[in-house]
């Protein structure tokens, strides 16, 4: 069934992307009325015994929901999906691991902006050195997605009724 696995876009009073939940919860908070459809999914439907309801890709909350800071838990996942689960040396999608940019035997943390995924062997190569200092190149600085990046390009969802409601600009 294909429902189950499809993700609907919750955003916020305000229209800001908020979170992503499963269709059952969506309809449940739209049949509660603490939301509603602003986006329908094309000929998808929620069956129940005697009536199907269309299954939404986006809802709103009726009321405004103030939430700290939500940012992007770094973890070993997060970092491969941020690097497009390759390594930025080689490009290898094979035997991944992370490699602190500067190492930490040199005074480098364990933060966003020093891990990248690399291949084992890559990273074997580099060992102790700065990238620059063994002639391997970084396509890009290391950086922390925000949470709506996150959501637009690393959570494998590409529904295009989401696009509007996922527009930043890059940093």
């Amino acid at each position: 069934m294909q429902s189950r696995r499809q993700k609907v876009l919750i955003l916020n009073g305000d229209y800001r992307a908020l979170s992503i939940c499963s269709v059952y919860k969506a309809f449940l908070l739209v049949y509660l009325n603490k939301a509603e459809i602003v986006h329908k999914a094309k000929n998808a439907y929620l069956h129940t015994v005697n009536k199907a309801y269309e299954i939404p890709s986006v809802i709103r909350l009726h009321k405004y929901v103030a939430i700290p800071y939500k940012g992007v838990m770094m973890s070993r996942q997060n970092i491969f999906k941020r690097d497009g689960m390759k390594c930025v040396y080689c490009s290898s999608k094979d035997d991944l691991t992370l490699d602190h940019v500067l190492p930490r035997s040199r005074g480098g943390g364990t933060n966003w902006n020093n891990l990248v995924t690399a291949c084992k062997n890559c990273n074997a190569r580099k060992g102790d050195y700065l990238p620059d200092e063994i002639g391997m190149e970084l396509p890009y600085k290391p950086y922390k997605p925000s949470f709506i990046m996150f959501l637009r390009d690393f959570s494998g969802i590409s529904d295009e009724s989401w696009k509007p409601f996922l527009q930043i600009n890059r940093n």
